[in-house]
């Protein structure tokens, strides 16, 4: 593979062996090329085969972006590569281990107005739909399960988070019911499905042999431990991001990952 058109540092990523590795940049600086330019040498020398690579991005954009440059430079042989947000990793492997954790294969992903939907059912059964906004209880509820808590984790005495310590527990059971997630939900049953049975996680720890991950400020908690299930064997990880650029802090993303 030809890598003139990489300035030294983007080479000097591409060209990184095994190990972990850290790669700092800002907007428009290339991350995206390196990634995919880093993907393509690994295959192309042969230290593995495309199933054996998991790229993780946050949007479905990015994804599809990262996708279509290494079939660029693959042609074919980027057939099997694991591209995908990390909702769309973890719902792929949810599907194949669903019962693991009480769902079916065929398991409902709920939308912010299939969530809202429900709190809101549930704040009409509990005579509270006049007092507080499905929106806002949800909210809560999310920068909860953002941070890989429950509702054992609201501090008692806050009359808003006395309400959502009600409805959270409700919320889940009616999930439950339905065989239905929410999108915090596909990363936490997966991290629960690597904790609870460990084989699992070894067994795609074994399987990915590098494992990419971009725009990586902006990793909360749950995905930083998703991470580091998926990458503690071989532990060639490969992050990029920008400490300076991180926007998701409101949903929990802690740029001291």
């Amino acid at each position: 593979m030809n890598l003139d058109h990489l300035n030294p540092p983007q080479r000097e990523a591409v060209l990184h062996g095994d190990g972990p590795l850290l790669v700092l940049a800002g907007a428009g600086s290339g991350k995206t090329r390196v990634l995919t330019h880093r993907v393509a040498r690994l295959i192309e020398e042969g230290a593995c085969r495309p199933w054996e690579i998991l790229a993780v991005t946050f949007t479905n954009k990015a994804a599809r972006e990262m996708r279509e440059r290494t079939r660029k430079l693959l042609g074919d042989a980027a057939e099997g590569l694991w591209v995908g947000t990390f909702h769309a990793t973890c719902a792929r492997i949810l599907r194949r281990h669903a019962e693991r954790v009480g769902l079916t294969p065929a398991f409902t992903i709920y939308d912010d107005d299939d969530q809202r939907r429900l709190i809101g059912q549930i704040l009409k059964s509990l005579w509270l739909s006049e007092r507080f906004q499905a929106r806002e209880i949800l909210s809560k509820i999310d920068r909860g399960k953002n941070a890989g808590q429950g509702p054992e984790s609201l501090s008692p005495g806050d009359w808003v988070a006395d309400v959502v310590a009600r409805v959270w527990p409700i919320y889940e059971a009616r999930l439950r019911e339905e065989d239905a997630v929410d999108f915090n939900d596909i990363l936490l049953r997966v991290l629960d499905l690597f904790e609870k049975h460990p084989e699992v996680a070894q067994e795609l720890d074994r399987k990915f042999r590098y494992v990419l991950v971009d725009e990586f400020q902006d990793t909360n908690r749950v995905q930083y431990r998703l991470v580091d299930h998926l990458s503690s064997g071989w532990k060639n990880l490969a992050v990029v991001g920008d400490d300076d650029q991180s926007i998701y802090g409101w949903r929990g993303a802690e740029v001291g990952n």
